[in-house]
């Protein structure tokens, strides 16, 4: 039997799952405990879970192919494992709410994300719940939204200036040559559940396809801002060794730059996805 205890953290999504170490290998009974508490919460919290890059892999790779992002350094001997180091030399740059590589034609499943090194304060991530948002909608607004496509862009959240003049500039020019605008619904249905949730993002997406520039940028920042409603989010204040897991495709999330110029070091494992449709 399973030990595992999950308690929900807020109406719109979030849980605590405790009674389990992630350090060893994942039985099957609890990787099905996992999987459904993340499709019924969308976002989940592991404390006191000191991985090491291998293990934190391991786990992520049971839910799991895993990607490795074209721009951002990793852990050398685990490419899996994405390492998200700002200070006041290298600054975010995803200062916004986003939806992780929406910019590729199969977006990420979820995310593992492990806090490795942490500011004396700050540094509090918040999620936010697609499907909640979607739910609120008028049903005129659903009606219109979900005839509509949007294009998503490698260079909004990564442009040229930041690398250019860097040695990291032809990985750069490698990665936006590899990765040319791609498009998904407005509204997007889980592969799971069913439930519909809005799929745009601030982060990645430049504009929808099916309108004048003027009524797209209008509808846009219209979505972004009612995405981030406190009715639909989560805020997190990360301690040593804490560990989220969420559903990317029915979330978004916003990594809140208030610590520096102190550092935040945190280890991202991205698990791919499905096209969305």
């Amino acid at each position: 039997m399973s030990n595992i205890h999950i308690q929900t953290l807020s109406p719109a999504l979030g849980a605590l799952v405790s009674g389990v170490d992630l350090g060893q290998p994942l039985h099957d009974e609890d990787r099905r405990t996992i999987h459904d508490a993340l499709l019924k919460h969308q976002l989940l919290f592991f404390e006191n879970q000191a991985l090491t890059p291998r293990q934190q892999r391991d786990f992520a790779a049971r839910f799991g192919e895993l990607h490795v992002h074209p721009v951002y350094p990793n852990v050398p001997e685990q490419p899996e494992i994405m390492v998200l180091d700002t200070h006041a030399d290298n600054l975010p740059d995803n200062d916004n709410w986003h939806t992780d590589v929406t910019f590729i034609e199969a977006p990420p499943l979820g995310a593992v994300l492990s806090a490795r090194e942490l500011p004396p304060v700050g540094g509090d991530t918040l999620w936010s719940s697609s499907t909640a948002a979607y739910d609120a909608l008028s049903e005129p607004i659903k009606a219109l939204l979900c005839g509509l496509t949007a294009e998503h862009e490698f260079t909004r959240s990564f442009p040229e200036h930041r690398s250019k003049n860097t040695p990291h500039y032809d990985r750069w020019r490698r990665a936006r040559d590899d990765h040319p605008a791609v498009v998904h619904p407005v509204v997007r249905t889980h592969p799971v559940t069913g439930r519909k949730g809005l799929f745009v993002n601030e982060g990645f997406t430049s504009r929808i396809r099916e309108l004048s520039q003027k009524e797209s940028d209008a509808l846009l920042t219209f979505l972004f801002a009612h995405a981030a409603r406190p009715e639909f989010t989560l805020r997190w204040r990360w301690k040593p060794h804490d560990l989220a897991f969420w559903d990317n495709r029915v979330t978004q999330h916003y990594a809140v730059a208030d610590y520096l110029p102190a550092r935040r070091i945190m280890h991202r494992a991205t698990i791919l996805g499905d096209r969305p449709f």
